[in-house]
């Protein structure tokens, strides 16, 4: 059984070029809050997490429908911390009003709809601002200068501290900020794309020159591939499992990919070598690329959560020389359909 019980210390990282700190892992709620985890299993959760070091809670208006804003925000009610202690973050596009009608809610990054998105956000949460707000993806319909101008004033009126984007083209990112200095308004400082040892091109390559020519930093999701590197679909779809909900039915076939889950298979014996779990090798590949802020978890279980925490005591023993064993492993595969 690898061994948790001395874990090093949490490291905290600059977002991007800003003054914020995140920690090196953060937690995450999309899928679990309100599908899997309820308010006090929330509390439990984001209360190990900071004890452990984390600082740093992700979340987005649309994920479970608002109600994962609203448990967190009860929570945090509960919890009590001082608000400084930590960084809370959520992200607007799709909007939660669904219907024919709500021509100005959904799919989205016109003013009204983020002037008004935040509001919601902070009524959730039950706080006074949001440390970081997203555009949950790239919108075409919206003049671009329309989204950034909406996205700095939104800062500049106090009710957020920092804006980025979650999906966005390398081109569009490099716009957007383009555009916001040359008006003098807040500059996105942060993207948040998937990133994991199967989801590689976007960060490594696409993204490459933004880094240090504006100073892109990361938050990115999806380290363990939706569970696929924890190695627990090898056998199939278990019970209570994220790709077992109704509403994540569209993971499922990547997620019982023959490849990919023979890959992992390859990785078992390199994560035991280092003392830790797939999970925990995953996270820290994640964790160890010098251009990610922050590793978002994901956990619907205290003792996931335990376990992925784990991997802060992996990070230091990816050599070069285990890099590339486990890039002999997955790099192929990285990207694949």
């Amino acid at each position: 059984m690898p061994n948790t019980a001395a874990m090093p210390a949490m490291s905290y990282r600059r977002l991007g070029r800003s003054g914020l700190r995140v920690s090196a892992l953060s937690l995450g709620s999309w899928v679990t809050y309100h599908n899997q985890v309820d308010t006090g299993s929330a509390v439990e959760m984001l209360a190990a997490a900071m004890d452990a070091g984390v600082n740093f809670f992700d979340n987005a208006e649309v994920y479970a429908g608002g109600r994962s804003e609203e448990i967190m925000g009860q929570a945090f009610k509960q919890l009590a911390w001082p608000r400084l202690n930590y960084v809370v973050s959520s992200k607007y596009f799709w909007g939660l009003d669904r219907s024919g009608e709500a021509v100005n809610r959904k799919d989205t990054l016109n003013r009204k709809y983020l002037m008004q998105a935040v509001d919601g956000s902070l009524r959730r949460f039950g706080l006074d601002h949001i440390d970081l707000i997203y555009c949950h993806r790239a919108d075409p319909h919206t003049p671009l200068e329309e989204t950034v101008r909406a996205m700095s004033d939104i800062i500049t009126q106090g009710k957020a501290l920092y804006w980025g984007t979650s999906e966005w083209a390398a081109d569009e990112i490099r716009a957007a900020w383009e555009i916001a200095d040359r008006h003098g308004w807040h500059k996105p400082v942060v993207e948040q794309p998937q990133y994991h040892l199967f989801h590689r091109r976007r960060v490594e390559k696409e993204y490459a020159r933004l880094y240090d020519e504006i100073g892109l930093g990361l938050t990115t999701w999806s380290p363990l591939a939706s569970g696929l590197l924890t190695g627990k679909y090898r056998t199939g779809v278990p019970a209570g499992s994220r790709g077992a909900l109704e509403n994540m039915s569209f993971l499922r076939d990547g997620l019982t990919d023959a490849a990919k889950n023979a890959a992992v298979t390859q990785l078992e014996p390199i994560a035991a070598e280092l003392d830790g779990t797939l999970a925990q090798l995953a996270l820290a590949w994640v964790a160890r690329n010098p251009h990610v802020s922050t590793v978002i978890m994901g956990a619907s279980r205290l003792s996931q959560l335990h376990d992925n925490l784990g991997a802060l005591a992996v990070l230091d023993k990816l050599t070069p020389e285990v890099m590339a064993r486990i890039d002999a492993v997955t790099a192929a595969l990285a990207d694949a359909p």
